[in-house]
């Protein structure tokens, strides 16, 4: 028996628009209007989203850190308040 495979890969979201989702998908289930089968999808979907956001994350902070250099030119990591 085959199972769906889907063929297109959706774009690539921000993080702006992987926030947005998230909290869409929240709202959405704690309305707990959704069957089972929808929850279990929107949870998956969050899931995915909340990883890749994730990792936004942990990308930007590490170029924010390699753009922190201290007086000898090495990185220096600070606080963002630090002035």
């Amino acid at each position: 028996m085959e199972k769906n495979v889907k063929t297109t890969s959706e774009p690539k979201k921000s993080f702006e628009q992987a926030a947005a989702r998230i909290d869409e998908i929240v709202r959405s289930l704690e309305k707990g209007d959704a069957s089972l089968d929808e929850s279990l999808g929107l949870f998956e979907e969050g899931a995915k989203l909340i990883k890749t956001a994730a990792k936004m994350l942990d990308e930007a902070e590490q170029t924010v850190v390699r753009l922190q250099k201290g007086s000898d030119g090495e990185p220096k990591e600070s606080l963002f308040d630090d002035e």
